[in-house]
Parts: C-alpha cells; sequence; structure tokens
C-alpha cells in the first residue's frame, strides 16, 4: 500500500450527499469546513454544528418499506440456501430494492434521476440490509462507487445507476483502510491502432473486491501519472473475474484481471485522489451503520431465545449471569448506534476533520460490537448455535468480514491521536 496520507473531499456541488435529514444548510462540506483540510485542523473558523442522532420521518418510512421487502424475499433460509449456489448475489431482490424502492439512488441528485438523499438515509438501508444479511451489492454500488463519480464529478453514468439499470464496483481490495491510498496495481497501457481518441488501454490484477460479481461497470485506480480513475464494462474483451471462496458468502469477494482493455477515464490527479479517498471513507461510514444493523439483530434474537428457551423449569434468561451478558451487549450495541448515526449525520453534512473522526470511530465501535454480539449470539444459543440450520453463523461470518473490510476497528483506533490532534504520550 502507498503511504501516500490523502484528504477526504465534498463529493461536488452536484451531490446529493448533503440534502435531506440532517444536512448541513450549506451543502456538502459547508459545515465541516470542506475539502482539503487535514486531519486535526482548528475548527475555529468554522461555524458550530450539533449532529442530530434522531431518525426522521422519511428515514422512517424508508426502513419500514426495506424491512418489508426484506421479511418478504430475504428470510435467513433464502440467505443460506443462496450461499450455496453457483449466485451467491440475490439479483432479483437488488433490482427491486435497486429500482423499485430507490436505494440505488439515494445519493444521486433528482436532477440526474436519483432521490437526492443523504448519507443518512443511506445508513438506514444499510441498517435493514445488516439484519438481514442480505446478498445485495448496496454498499459497492449505491455507496461507494456513486460516491466515487460524485467526487470526480463524473455525472454520464449516474442516471443508469439511480435507475438500478446498472450495477457498479470500484475495484479496490475490501481490506483497503480509509486513510492510505491503496496502491493501484493496475497500469494504463499504450494505445493500439483503431482506439478512438479519449480511449485507453488498462492491464493488471486487484484481488479481494467486494460487490464485483454482480457489478456491470467496474471503475479502477490506475497507476499513471498522473494517477487516474478509468470506468471499464465487463462485457469488454480482456475482463476477467474469478469468485473466491469467502468467509462471509453473503458479500462473497472476487479476483479482477485486465488485459488490454478499453477504458474511460473517470478523473486523474488530485480530482481522481480525492474521489478514491471519499468513496472509501463513505463506504466506511455506511459499513458501520450495516454493522450496528448486525448487532442489534443479534441481540434481539438472542433475547427472544433466552426467554423461551428452559432449563431447570425457569426460562434461561431469568438466570442472572445471561442477565448481565445481555445487559453489557444492550449498553454496547446503544453506543454502536449513536456512533453510527454520528457518522451518517457528519456525511450528510459534508467531508472534511470532523466528518473523517467520525467515521473513524464508528467503525473501529460497531466492528467490536457487532464481532461480539455474533459470538454472544452462537455463546447464549448453546449448541444450535454451531448448527448449519441456524442463521447465528451467517452473521458471525458477516461480522468478521465487515470487522476486517474498510479498515480495522485497530487499524482505525491507531488513527484517532492524529485526527483528534491529540498530544502524543511523553
Amino acid at each position: 500500500m502507498s503511504e501516500t496520507t490523502v484528504n477526504h473531499p465534498a463529493p461536488g456541488q452536484s451531490s446529493a450527499a448533503g440534502a435531506g435529514a440532517g444536512a448541513g444548510a450549506g451543502g456538502p462540506g459547508a459545515d465541516a469546513g470542506g475539502p482539503g483540510l487535514e486531519p486535526g485542523a482548528s475548527g475555529r473558523n468554522r461555524p458550530a454544528r450539533t449532529a442530530n442522532l434522531l431518525y426522521g420521518e422519511a428515514e422512517t418510512e424508508l426502513r419500514a418499506a426495506v424491512r418489508d421487502l426484506l421479511t418478504d424475499k430475504a428470510s435467513w433460509r433464502d440467505v443460506l440456501a443462496r450461499t450455496e449456489t453457483g449466485q451467491t448475489y440475490d439479483a432479483s431482490l437488488w433490482h427491486t430494492l435497486a429500482a423499485e424502492v430507490g436505494c440505488a439512488g439515494l445519493l444521486i441528485p433528482e436532477s440526474l434521476g436519483g432521490a437526492g438523499a443523504s448519507y443518512r438515509e443511506a445508513a438506514v438501508v444499510a441498517e435493514e440490509l445488516g439484519r438481514a444479511v442480505a446478498p445485495v451489492p448496496f454498499l459497492g454500488s449505491a455507496v461507494i462507487a456513486t460516491t466515487a463519480l460524485l467526487a470526480a464529478g463524473d455525472t454520464a453514468l449516474l442516471p443508469e445507476l439511480a435507475s438500478g439499470a446498472v450495477t457498479a464496483s470500484l475495484a479496490i481490495p475490501f481490506a483497503a483502510g480509509t486513510r492510505i491510498r491503496p496502491a493501484a496495481t493496475v497500469r494504463l497501457e499504450p494505445p493500439q491502432r483503431g482506439d478512438e481518441p479519449g480511449e485507453y488501454r488498462l492491464s493488471g490484477t486487484v484481488s479481494g473486491v467486494a460487490d464485483a460479481l454482480p457489478a456491470d461497470l467496474l471503475i479502477f485506480p490506475v497507476d499513471s501519472v498522473p494517477y487516474g480513475l478509468y470506468a471499464v464494462q465487463v462485457t469488454d474483451p480482456g475482463v476477467g473475474k474469478r469468485p473466491l471462496v469467502s468467509l462471509d458468502m453473503t458479500r462473497q469477494l472476487c479476483d479482477i484481471r485486465l488485459e488490454q482493455v478499453v477504458a474511460r477515464r473517470v478523473a486523474a490527479g488530485p480530482a481522481a485522489e480525492q474521489a478514491v479517498a471519499a468513496a472509501l471513507l463513505a463506504g466506511a461510514g455506511i459499513l458501520a451503520s450495516e454493522q450496528f444493523g448486525l448487532a442489534e439483530q443479534c441481540l434481539d434474537t438472542t433475547v427472544a431465545y433466552v426467554k423461551e428457551r428452559r432449563q431447570f423449569a425457569r426460562p434461561v434468561g431469568g438466570f442472572q449471569a445471561i442477565k448481565h451478558r445481555l445487559a453489557d451487549l444492550w449498553v454496547s450495541v446503544t453506543q454502536a448506534r449513536a456512533a453510527a448515526r454520528y457518522a451518517a449525520d457528519w456525511l450528510a453534512a459534508g467531508f472534511g476533520p470532523e466528518t473523517t473522526l467520525a467515521v473513524v470511530l464508528a467503525k473501529a465501535t460497531c466492528s467490536d460490537t457487532a464481532l461480539k454480539a455474533a459470538q454472544e449470539m452462537i455463546q447464549l444459543h448453546g449448541g444450535i448455535g454451531f448448527t448449519w440450520e441456524h442463521p447465528a453463523h451467517l452473521y458471525l461470518k458477516r461480522a468478521k468480514a465487515d470487522s476486517i473490510g474498510l479498515g480495522t476497528a485497530d487499524a482505525h483506533r491507531a488513527s484517532l491521536d492524529v485526527l483528534a490532534n491529540l498530544p502524543a504520550p511523553e
């Protein structure tokens, strides 16, 4: 990985990231100080802002619509059965979420066919997808790839993304962090005879990419001078995708290989660097909301179980040791909710040092909480938690994979001293 630290910009004036509930009055970056500010920079010249952690009416209605759909079409038995097939992503479910519910275009302005909403609404959808461990590419397409295009100022592809006709993926390893720009492993090749102006050739490989298997469009960071972002159609000659046997088969990873593939440039130089940084930051923030949703579902399922499971002629939930463990878990889940909502609200307000700090805190907190909740779910379900015929293992695998994705909790905590402008210990 490259050791170049990058700033996190606002996704451009055309972005709807600052619209909707909780958005700052001045649009993206207005309250966060705008792009280009170093982590830990003083906020004396920026207006004070109070984050809104509550859910608005529109967010509540969106949650109800998504939950009803997932209850009907993505029960844990459906999800489990799909993990054993060759098509682990549910294309039909994603099409319904994207086209009928409008989840694919939440961050895209209404003028481009989107909903003109914000990261707050995207976070609500992620919470519900985490509760259902739904195998859909919402994070990769509707959040990460869409943010990259918005930040790069490339609007040509956004209407198709908003309609759900096209699914996109930013071709970066899922394990990449948010503070250090991932090293580009795709290179720019010389043009070939007959290439049209504006066409470029790419070669290289990218390993461990999430949400790329169902993608129609791939966006690659390219090792060139200057650094660039390039878009590739997966149906073009020379594009190869190899599915990986992943720990979490509800978000199956894949390796991508390019050999002299025709590409279109999306952005170059600082604009490309900022687009990648914004996409990874937004992805980590929304992934934290997914982790919170997963943790809450684990807690709810476990509480319901210990109320019914009886031992020594009484519910096991009546034993004090069980009560203490669940009470501790409830506190952790409640803290995770606050951290995730705080990050989503700052993302909706714009990109800046406060937003970066909020996302880092949320991802570190929610990674630990989701993993703890899934582990407790298995432990407090006793032997049933280890069986294939119970959803507990699906949640544990998703929690473990998410804890690694877009930066581990330890990696995020390690950057807090710089982000919060804390003095180093003597």
